[in-house]
């Protein structure tokens, strides 16, 4: 007893003499803590689980080579679990309990706009790696994903063109949150200023986690007998899955409707019968297809990765848009701390502006200095029955981003305007 009693006399006497606030900062200089937000449950889970795994190869990666600044990275993951109030909680944990310098996280803008308070509040930092509708502009965010003009609208350009079967009537199909309704509304907007009617435009909106698409896949066939239709589909998570097969079942095939998709890509298909799905069209910055010596190295790490981790279809690796984007940002973000000499969220912003990458798609990826987005080049591919995607379509170069859409009333200010207005309320 009065050697267990030493003991703990010493224990607290050592306690008391570093202090329990120093007994952290010993650990918190060996390691920099970053966040990984995403949901590893739930009707996303089909698309984020891999943005989970994408950072940690990263950090693996990283501290292979010395860390930052000397340091090795330290992940703190946790899982909202699809649940959008969550994400918000789950941010107030990492930055307050876990104290990590920065998160990376998100895929749905439901989920973003719950965090975006929380890490404003708290001055944190928040790597987005997923497209999204625009409208919005935050210090504390950086947009590694696409804005409208950077996929939406290229891809509505293609379909109308002669190349990409010049479509008259459009439906408008996604899950009912703020991402597909406000890209739609963009959308719409475009449609009309390029003169179509509102005849020519069907939306429709099922919920998260909807799985019978039958009447809806009908409904679309019936529409398109009104002339030379083109779907564009903002469904987002396991639903893909289901909408897809029923597409296949309906017979309607990429010759007489082609659907365009922004939300799915190869993870997507991999549990999916693709046969019947060839000629259907995805637009993102980057596909696995790409051919490049970036692109080639990305996926054998990925490969390597996936198969020493023993990940769920490591025997068939795949990459894709969400993950390139999440590995540039991270990267970037590791740049910018070592230029800032700091992970001090104000310090690594201001040394955020401006940083490059070369980017598994090919090009040299530039943050914007002024608007907190990447430059990106766009691509349209095409379905193959293998799962992967043949380019049909791309820009000459990145494209720079302009979050707030030109073609929605009120929104017709420069793209730089309003940014700048948001940059100095913060």
């Amino acid at each position: 007893m009065n050697r267990r009693g030493t003991l703990k006399s010493l224990t607290a006497s050592i306690v008391v003499g570093l202090g329990l606030s120093s007994v952290g900062m010993v650990h918190a200089a060996d390691t920099i803590k970053v966040g990984i937000l995403h949901s590893l449950s739930g009707t996303m889970a089909i698309s984020e689980t891999v943005l989970k795994d994408t950072v940690l190869m990263a950090i693996e990666e990283i501290n292979a080579k010395g860390g930052v600044m000397g340091k090795k990275l330290e992940p703190v993951i946790v899982d909202p679990a699809s649940n959008w109030p969550l994400f918000a909680e789950k941010t107030k944990q990492l930055l307050g309990q876990d104290k990590v310098s920065v998160i990376f996280g998100c895929w749905t803008s439901v989920s973003r706009k719950s965090v975006l308070p929380v890490v404003e509040e708290m001055n944190g930092l928040l790597f987005y790696p997923v497209q999204y509708e625009g409208e919005e502009l935050s210090k504390n965010v950086f947009y590694t994903g696409a804005a409208p003009n950077q996929q939406a609208i290229p891809a509505v350009d293609y379909l109308m063109s002669k190349e990409g079967g010049g479509a008259k009537r459009w439906v408008l199909l996604g899950t009912d949150y703020v991402y597909p309704r406000t890209t739609n509304k963009i959308l719409r907007a475009y449609l009309k200023s390029k003169g179509v009617a509102d005849k020519d435009i069907d939306e429709k909106y099922t919920p998260f986690g909807h799985s019978d698409y039958q009447t809806i896949v009908a409904d679309v066939k019936k529409f398109s007998a009104g002339g030379k239709t083109a779907v564009v589909s903002t469904i987002n998570g396991d639903s893909n899955v289901p909408f897809y097969k029923e597409l296949g079942n309906a017979g309607l095939k990429a010759k007489d409707v082609p659907v365009v998709a922004f939300s799915v890509g190869e993870e997507e298909l991999r549990g999916v019968d693709t046969k019947p799905l060839v000629g259907h069209l995805a637009a993102w910055n980057y596909f696995q297809s790409i051919k490049n010596p970036a692109n080639t190295e990305f996926i054998k790490k990925w490969s390597t990765y996936a198969k020493a981790q023993k990940l769920p279809g490591s025997d068939k690796p795949l990459t894709n848009d969400p993950m390139e984007a999440t590995y540039i940002g991270i990267n970037m973000w590791k740049q910018a701390v070592e230029k800032a000499k700091s992970t001090d969220t104000d310090k690594v912003i201001a040394a955020m502006a401006g940083q490059t990458f070369k980017a598994p798609s090919g090009i040299t990826s530039m943050m914007d200095p002024k608007n907190h987005h990447l430059h990106k080049s766009v691509f349209i591919g095409e379905i193959k029955a293998d799962g992967q995607f043949n380019v049909v379509w791309k820009t000459p170069g990145p494209v720079k981003a302009k979050p707030w859409s030109p073609f929605i009333e009120g929104n017709d200010k420069k793209p730089d305007e309003p940014a700048k207005q948001e940059m100095a309320k913060k």
